[in-house]
């Protein structure tokens, strides 16, 4: 039986940043992938935002590897010339009752570490964008704007230099802990088994599954997990902002709100609304159009009649249901569930793409 010294198993951006964090460590890093691609499903499917860490609860581990992804990854972008823009953000209260919350928001941003945000005035913001209807906002001059599949390809192809390979169309069928690792059945057309000194789960959508079939582990170690699907629409023609657009967020949901983001090309679109779902389901739901023209009419007035069309849709795999608090994300190691050996990673959504690296540095530093 062929063996290898580290097997992770999912090929999104959280895989691929642990692979070029652990290539070259070891002799032998394997990525196990069930898509015929990396990176095609939470990973290529968000906002492509890269966020400051403004908005997570003190002490969280979205907090603390937001800050930390975000620095990492300006600086991985330079040195690896991955295109990117820091464009800044734009968090609106469109009316006075929301002014509060931006200085709620203001408070934990700086309990975060993130001391940039800039207050901005009516007369300020008029100057600055002129369709955008806010009374007041906070400026974030850290956020911006990535090229997500030149990300991932470049952390796949640093890894590989340094020796990993990714088998793309392998389903994890089963896993049998051994003695001194684990035990891999993969299924697809070309079934093997093979086994591993380390085992990384960053299944995302799957981990849960993934860690089912692990024989022996404890099922009360398995988080439960909730899809919840995000729609994006776009216009066609010139972006009206130069800047990311956030409304404050809504009290009591799984979200930012529905923004406006710009990516590279200057292309315009509004989303992510929250919709949890019981299957994966790509397809962009019409039914929320609605509430998608009077949320963001709130701050952009001016967006024309039928202007707004189907752009894509993702899923984040979320640990909290409809109405329950934010949850955070959870990495265990055997302290937690008692396999040596064996890394854990649950409920890895916004700000998961941002905090990649600093994720990459905390397993490493568990190992």
């Amino acid at each position: 039986m062929d063996t290898v010294d580290i097997t992770i198993i999912g090929a999104g951006v959280i895989g691929l940043a642990i692979a070029q964090k652990l290539a070259g460590t070891e002799k032998d890093l394997l990525i196990l992938e069930q898509h015929r691609s990396f990176g095609t499903e939470t990973s290529s499917r968000h906002s492509e935002v890269i966020h400051a860490g403004i908005y997570y609860p003190k002490d969280s581990l979205k907090a603390k590897f937001c800050v930390a992804g975000k620095i990492a990854m300006y600086d991985y972008c330079r040195r690896n010339r991955i295109p990117f823009k820091q464009l800044g953000k734009l968090i609106v209260a469109t009316k006075s009752e929301e002014e509060p919350i931006l200085e709620e928001i203001l408070g934990k941003a700086r309990t975060n570490g993130v001391f940039d945000l800039q207050w901005m005035s009516r007369q300020e913001l008029q100057r600055l964008e002129p369709e955008l209807q806010a009374t007041q906002a906070l400026f974030s001059p850290s956020t911006g704007i990535i090229d997500s599949h030149s990300f991932m390809r470049s952390l796949l192809a640093n890894a590989e230099s340094k020796g990993a390979n990714l088998v793309c169309l392998t389903p994890v069928e089963r896993i049998e802990p051994v003695k001194e690792g684990f035990e891999v059945h993969v299924g697809g057309e070309n079934p093997f088994h093979f086994h591993t000194r380390i085992l990384i789960n960053a299944g995302g959508l799957y981990a849960q599954d993934i860690s089912r079939k692990i024989s022996g582990l404890n099922p009360h170690s398995i988080p439960p997990i909730y899809f919840c699907k995000g729609n994006y629409f776009a216009i066609s023609g010139k972006s009206p902002f130069s800047h990311l657009i956030y409304p404050v967020p809504e009290p009591n949901v799984a979200g930012l709100g529905v923004h406006s983001t710009i990516d590279l090309a200057g292309q315009v679109r509004f989303g992510p609304d929250v919709q949890y779902i019981d299957t994966i389901d790509y397809d962009v739901s019409l039914k929320n159009l609605p509430q998608f023209y009077h949320s963001i009419r709130r701050y952009f007035p001016g967006l024309p009649d039928a202007s707004l069309r189907p752009d894509y849709s993702g899923i984040r795999p979320k640990l909290q249901g409809p109405g329950d608090p934010v949850a955070d994300f959870i990495i265990q190691d055997a302290s937690i569930h008692q396999l040596p050996g064996l890394i854990q990673l649950y409920g890895i959504e916004s700000p998961g793409f941002t905090s990649s690296l600093a994720i990459a540095d905390h397993v490493h530093t568990l190992l």
